[in-house]
């Protein structure tokens, strides 16, 4: 584990949080290209610059480390919160590795936050003065952008997946979630702002989320901790979106009566329920899930929710329920195993917790799904399907490419 803070990291961050009046529908323009941090929906939400306080973690303890990590840093902080709503105060952003190895991750204090829940909105800031507020410099522009493949070319990632049906079929395990990459070059680096601010306003229903270069607009909430209710959003089994309104609608009743789907949803959602049971005194686990309708594609989801017993933070919840049958597989071990054997590619932090936690535990944690990471001179883009018994492998391209549909899109000039 490696730290950094500025000034000092055995200084107490002096932090304050004030109710604003911001004449402005988007917090997203008010964000300079000064490590910028995202987590939107629906306007709402918390955005933020600049650095006060930093840890890398990597490894098996990536989790573990980050939480001690935040839990000195909350110990020793000066805080004076006149908002006293999840979000303000004390916030750190996170991004972690999918896997153990290499595991990078990432907690980052920002400077400035600007938050938004319903009517109220405030600014919190991290050992600077409150500045005055003023629409940033619009972001540029990415020019010149141009797609390759990344690991594998469609044939061959094809492959791979006939490959895991049939170790499925030999019972080697029951689910496995295979991801393929893409790679946009582009003329100049990425101001990340630009797509930040396209994704917000074409996919309001999803998270918009950036935390040190890893960006998106997942659908899924893997955890959220507010005042002792927990929730997790389950998302398996996708169908994509023809545009015709008739049609869709009868697209969803098939999706919704899938037994493939269905398979793939169940696996997902008991791995929930069983990760977040032993810290939950109750739970509402619904019978079916609902059809979710977004943009490009449509998904089978199921809300989980419960009442937290115990004392753990929304960021050890997420160490609890990741890697969830929604992106890694069913019996997790295996699938793990199996993705690093034929996926051909690092996943980085694709498919890793991304969020934020305060000062009291709470926080909110998706998974970084349809998301790219920024790469020198360009964009790695990410998605991923999730392979059972009946899975096709042509079909499952096919719902890759819608998968990937939203970044695309936001990185259009």
């Amino acid at each position: 584990m490696t730290t950094t803070a500025s000034p000092d990291p055995a200084r107490p961050l002096v932090v304050r949080s004030v109710p604003i009046d911001l004449d402005a529908d988007s917090l997203l323009s008010f964000v300079p290209d000064d490590h910028p941090v995202t987590w939107l929906r629906k306007g709402e939400g918390l955005v933020g610059w600049g650095v006060a306080a930093q840890v890398r973690t990597d490894g098996a303890t990536r989790f573990s480390d980050a939480d001690k990590w935040w839990t000195e840093t909350v110990a020793r902080a000066e805080v004076h919160d006149d908002v006293h709503e999840p979000g303000s105060g004390l916030v750190a952003f996170g991004s972690f590795g999918f896997a153990d190895d290499p595991g990078d991750s990432v907690l980052v204090v920002p400077q400035i936050i600007l938050g938004r829940r319903g009517d109220l909105t405030w600014l919190t800031t991290v050992d600077v003065e409150a500045p005055t507020l003023s629409p940033a410099a619009a972001p540029r522009p990415p020019t010149g952008v141009a797609f390759a493949d990344g690991a594998l070319n469609g044939e061959e990632w094809m492959s791979v997946v006939a490959d895991a049906v049939a170790r499925i079929g030999a019972g080697d395990l029951e689910k496995v979630v295979m991801a393929r990459d893409l790679i946009a070059t582009t003329d100049e680096p990425l101001d990340v702002r630009w797509p930040l601010t396209r994704l917000a306003a074409d996919y309001a229903m999803t998270w918009t989320f950036h935390v040190d270069g890893i960006f998106g607009a997942t659908p899924e909430m893997l955890v959220r901790r507010e005042r002792g209710l927990v929730t997790s959003r389950v998302l398996a089994g996708t169908i994509r979106r023809t545009g015709d309104d008739e049609r869709d609608l009868a697209l969803a009743a098939t999706l919704a009566r899938s037994s493939k789907d269905l398979e793939e949803h169940e696996y997902a959602v008991r791995s929930v329920a069983d990760a977040l049971e032993p810290h939950c005194s109750s739970m509402n686990v619904p019978e079916a899930p609902f059809v979710l309708h977004l943009p490009n594609v449509m998904h089978l989801a199921t809300d989980v929710n419960g009442v937290v017993h115990d004392s753990a933070s929304s960021l050890q919840l997420a160490e609890a329920l990741h890697p969830s049958a929604a992106v890694g597989g069913t019996p997790t071990p295996a699938a793990i195993a199996l993705i690093a054997a034929l996926e051909g590619m690092g996943r980085a932090r694709y498919a890793g917790p991304v969020g934020w936690i305060d000062a009291s535990g709470d926080g909110e944690w998706g998974i970084a799904l349809r998301s790219a990471m920024v790469i020198d001179q360009g964009v790695r883009l990410f998605a991923g399907c999730g392979i059972v018994a009946d899975s096709d492998p042509a079909a499952e391209l096919a719902e890759s490419q819608a998968k990937f549909v939203p970044v695309r899109d936001a990185l259009s000039p």
